[in-house]
């Protein structure tokens, strides 16, 4: 082995060394932090803070009662059309560079969007009550 190299690989094992001393401290400053939040956070127990709402309010019905589902639906609705306004966005910034080509691709991903629009609309996804 030639001089350079070893030194090289001094170099890399120093590095090493210090990465794995980091980690080391911040394993031990995180520890710490948590170790000390823990003991000098108040506590005080209550019957309605182990109550299974975590707000500490009293629960008016069934806290295990199931949401109705057009709820899960119209929240994934809205990251659907959160997601197409992300989409958009860089599209219309660089819509000159794009050509004819860019906006019949963006053209089609709205139409397929619209549809999907439509068909929320039409089976009354839509709906809040």
């Amino acid at each position: 082995m030639t001089l350079g190299l070893i030194q090289q690989q001094m170099a890399y094992t120093t590095l090493y060394l210090y990465v794995g001393i980091f980690m080391l401290l911040i394993t031990g400053f995180v520890a710490t932090v948590l170790v000390l939040a823990r003991l000098l956070a108040p506590s005080r127990k209550s019957r309605t803070k182990d109550e299974i709402y975590e707000t500490g309010e009293s629960t008016v019905t069934d806290p295990w009662r199931p949401f109705p589902v057009r709820y899960y639906v119209f929240a994934l609705l809205f990251l659907i059309f959160d997601v197409e306004a992300a989409f958009l966005y860089p599209w219309a910034v660089i819509y000159k560079s794009l050509g004819v080509y860019g906006f019949v691709e963006m053209v089609i991903f709205v139409v397929i969007l619209g549809v999907g629009l439509a068909y929320a609309w039409k089976k009354g996804a839509l709906k809040w009550v």
